[in-house]
């Protein structure tokens, strides 16, 4: 293009006449490799790195605590308190992106009981649970959580595949009974005690449960359970005096399921076996249940990797 005008070349090559000015410019200057690129900055954040931090910090520590009502955060709310507090307006869909880059991710919340003692939580972790760990492995003893469960003969509902925009349906008997189950792991060894109850669960039914244990085995035991009725009534204290040269007893916290490694099992039973099921009778219930219960004391080494502990319990150790 030798003699060219600069209005010649840009029409040849389709651009604006400026932009070949420039490029003549730059290989004046620097030739034939031109000038040396810079990645274009783009559009500059609404948020500074010093805001988005802070808003990291207001998001962890809940909405109460940045003066709403609400228990959790949704996208809406996120929106207003980056108004409020950075005089900032995001798009709501874009939130999700920045929320992501930020380190959050979008679940399910879940309950704790506004009955929760921390204090005695703290003591748990600290004082009582190491105590027990030190005690029990000192008497070669079994260290037993126990607690129990109930499986519904109408059934329970959980996620299932199915085409989209057809609701996957399950039948159910609609009967109300449930087979109760009581159960007990050894923190050690992974080994499952076991007992299924078609009745109300009562002090006398638990205490010949763990009569039961106690005559199935030989070594020292501590138990560890929560504080239902029957486990702290006045028969029960009565039998837990009568054993206590071998049976020594512990109490949970309140309110306090993740400290029992026994919840885990029950829930991994009614996930892989009952979850999705239809009972036509209680006989069909209780045949699937018990076969699961087998299924898990035949299998040592797997309910041994339930028995994780919060990472509280672990450190405490």
């Amino acid at each position: 293009m030798d003699n060219q005008s600069f209005a010649q070349v840009a029409c040849v090559l389709k651009l604006n006449v400026k932009t070949v000015h420039e490029w003549v410019r730059l290989f004046l200057c620097y030739g034939p490799k031109g000038a040396p690129r810079r990645k274009s900055p783009g559009r500059p954040p609404k948020l500074t790195k010093t805001q988005k931090e802070e808003l990291a910090r207001l998001l962890e520590a809940g909405p109460q605590a940045a003066g709403y009502s609400a228990g959790g955060w949704r996208t809406p709310l996120v929106q207003q308190l980056i108004v409020e507090r950075f005089g900032v307006l995001y798009n709501v869909f874009y939130l999700a992106q920045l929320l992501k880059d930020l380190g959050f991710s979008w679940q399910k919340a879940k309950f704790v009981s506004d009955h929760l003692d921390e204090a005695k939580r703290h003591e748990w972790q600290q004082h009582t649970w190491p105590h027990i760990l030190r005690v029990a492995r000192s008497r070669g003893a079994l260290l037993l959580f126990g607690d129990e469960a109930s499986f519904p003969q109408w059934g329970t509902l959980s996620y299932t595949w199915a085409r989209r925009g057809a609701q996957p349906v399950v039948k159910t008997s609609g009967k109300r009974k449930g087979y109760k189950v009581f159960g007990l792991i050894d923190y050690f060894t992974g080994r499952f005690f076991h007992q299924g109850h078609d009745e109300r669960l009562n002090s006398a039914s638990y205490t010949a449960f763990l009569s039961g244990v106690m005559a199935a085995t030989r070594q020292p035991i501590l138990l560890i359970q929560d504080g239902a009725r029957y486990h702290t009534s006045a028969e029960t204290k009565h039998f837990f005096h009568q054993h206590a040269t071998r049976l020594e007893v512990f109490q949970l916290p309140t309110y306090s399921p993740d400290y029992n490694p026994i919840e885990k099992l029950w829930k991994k039973i009614k996930v892989q076996e009952t979850h999705l099921h239809y009972f036509p009778t209680f006989a069909a219930l209780t045949e699937k249940v018990e076969q699961a219960l087998v299924k898990f004391a035949n299998a040592p080494q797997e309910v041994l990797a339930l028995c994780s502990l919060p990472a509280e319990l672990a450190l405490a150790a």
